[in-house]
C-alpha cells in the first residue's frame, strides 16, 4: 500500500483546478455509496458464506473503496498525505483512537485497515448515500447509550479492530480536541490494547459545519503518525471504572494535546 504522495505539478495545485477536482471526488463519493447499497452488496450477499463472512467481504469492500478515494483525491492534486506507522494497525482487540479534525479522518482509517469496525454517528443510517455501507458492515452507531458502549467492547472482545473518536464530533479549528469518557469505558471493558493516531491536516479543511467548496488557497496536507500502544489493564488497576475510565480518558486527552503541540512547533 503506497503510503505518501510525491510532490505534484504547479497545474494541478492551482486553486480553481482543485475546486473542480474536489468537486467531483465527492460527487463519485455519493455516487459510489448508491452504487454500493443497490447493486454491489445485494450482489456480494449472494455468495456463500454465513452472517460474519458477508460482513467482512463488506468490510474489505468499503476498505479498498476508501484507500481508492483517498489516492483519487491525491492524484488529482487535492490533497498529500503521510501515514507513519501503518503497520501496527489491524491486531485483534485493539481500540484505535484517534483525534476527529476533518470529514475524511474516517476515510483514512478504515482505508488503512481492511476489516475494522467503527463507531459512527447515527445520522449515516438515516442518509442514503452511506445507509448501504453502514448496515452491511455492521458498524456500531454512536447513540450515546449503554447498549452502545456494550456493543463496542463486545467487538473487541471477540477480536475485531475498533476505530473510535473520543470527541466525537469533528474539533473547532484552532481549539484542542476535547475526549468523551465513552471511548476510555469501552477500552477498558473491552480492549486488548489501545493505539493512538494522531491526525494532523494543514491547512485546516472539511472541519464542522464547514461546506467542502471552501477550500482552502493551497493544497491539503493530511499526516496520520500511529502512535505507541497503551494498555487498558493498566488504569483499570488504578480503581473501580469510573475512577479508571476518568484517568484513561484524562491521559488519552493530554496526550493528544502534547503531540498535536509538538506539531504545531515543528511546523513553525
Amino acid at each position: 500500500m503506497e503510503l505518501a504522495t510525491q510532490p505534484l505539478s504547479k497545474r494541478r495545485d492551482a486553486y480553481y483546478w482543485r475546486l473542480l477536482a474536489t468537486a467531483l471526488c465527492f460527487f463519485l463519493f455519493g455516487l459510489g455509496g448508491l452504487c454500493l447499497r443497490l447493486m454491489i452488496f445485494p450482489l456480494l450477499n449472494l455468495l456463500p458464506g454465513h452472517t460474519e463472512r458477508r460482513r467482512q467481504r463488506a468490510r474489505h469492500t468499503i476498505s479498498r473503496l476508501f484507500w481508492l478515494f483517498i489516492r483519487l483525491m491525491a492524484r488529482t492534486g487535492v490533497l498529500t498525505y503521510e501515514v507513519q506507522g501503518a503497520e501496527r494497525l489491524g491486531r485483534p482487540g485493539q481500540m484505535i483512537i484517534a483525534n476527529h479534525p476533518s470529514l475524511i479522518d474516517v476515510v483514512f482509517l478504515i482505508g488503512l485497515v481492511r476489516d475494522a469496525n467503527c463507531v459512527v454517528k447515527r445520522k449515516l443510517w438515516e442518509n442514503p448515500f452511506t445507509c448501504g455501507p453502514v448496515c452491511a458492515t455492521g458498524y456500531i452507531s454512536n447513540d450515546g447509550s449503554a447498549e452502545m458502549l456494550d456493543n463496542a467492547a463486545e467487538v473487541l472482545r471477540s477480536g475485531q479492530t475498533l476505530i473510535v473518536f473520543p470527541e466525537g464530533t469533528r474539533t473547532r479549528p484552532d481549539h484542542a480536541p476535547e475526549f468523551h469518557r465513552g471511548a476510555s469505558a469501552i477500552a477498558l471493558r473491552g480492549a486488548a490494547l489501545i493505539t493512538p493516531v494522531v491526525i494532523k491536516v494543514s491547512p485546516t479543511t472539511l472541519t464542522k459545519a464547514e461546506p467542502w467548496y471552501r477550500i482552502p488557497l493551497r493544497r491539503v496536507h493530511f499526516s496520520l503518525r500511529v502512535g505507541a500502544d497503551i494498555d487498558p489493564n493498566a488504569f483499570a488497576a488504578m480503581g473501580p471504572p469510573p475512577v479508571a475510565s476518568r484517568k484513561l480518558n484524562d491521559y488519552l486527552h493530554h496526550y493528544f494535546i502534547k503531540e498535536l503541540a509538538a506539531d504545531e512547533r515543528s511546523t513553525s
